[in-house]
């Protein structure tokens, strides 16, 4: 059964294009390592295109991007997971300056697993969308993502 889990929208005062090109390439994650708590992630390794951790009572979480469509949406696919799941962020415009950004995670869960881990996924959506609001988009620039040579298939409907 397919469940999604949503955070609230939040407001983030920077544009979209400055916040996507921020989350869309994850060696960004260096610069805000230290406002994600130690105690709920521990292992972290990311690359370009790619993040891994270890979270307590779950294991070994790796996901990677599968499709960017700039500068609105990054889609995110399990590659290691108890369980099959999707996470995308999604930004909208709020004038030249300012943008509204929402995170979804969509995983494929029993009503039995559902009951178990609906408030820890709803809970750290929320967590996630807390740090990634309180990123100042501003004071950075990101690492630019290197142009494709065509050969990667980023495309895949969530």
């Amino acid at each position: 059964m397919s469940t999604k889990f949503e955070s609230s929208v939040r407001h983030i005062e920077a544009s979209q294009q400055k916040v996507y090109d921020m989350l869309s390439n994850l060696q960004n994650i260096e610069r805000v390592r230290n406002r994600i708590p130690e105690d709920k992630v521990q292992g972290l390794e990311f690359d370009r295109d790619s993040v891994s951790l270890e979270a307590p009572m779950v294991g070994r979480v790796a996901m990677q991007i599968v499709d960017r469509e700039e500068p609105k949406t990054i889609k995110f696919e399990a590659t290691q997971s108890p369980v099959p799941l999707n996470f995308w962020i999604q930004l909208l415009p709020e004038g030249e300056e300012a943008c509204k950004m929402k995170l979804t995670i969509k995983a494929e869960l029993n009503m039995f697993i559902r009951a178990m881990v609906q408030k820890p996924l709803q809970e750290g959506i929320e967590k996630m969308a807390d740090v990634l609001q309180a990123i100042d988009y501003t004071a950075i620039s990101p690492t630019e993502i290197p142009p494709t040579d065509g050969t990667e298939t980023l495309e895949q409907e969530l």
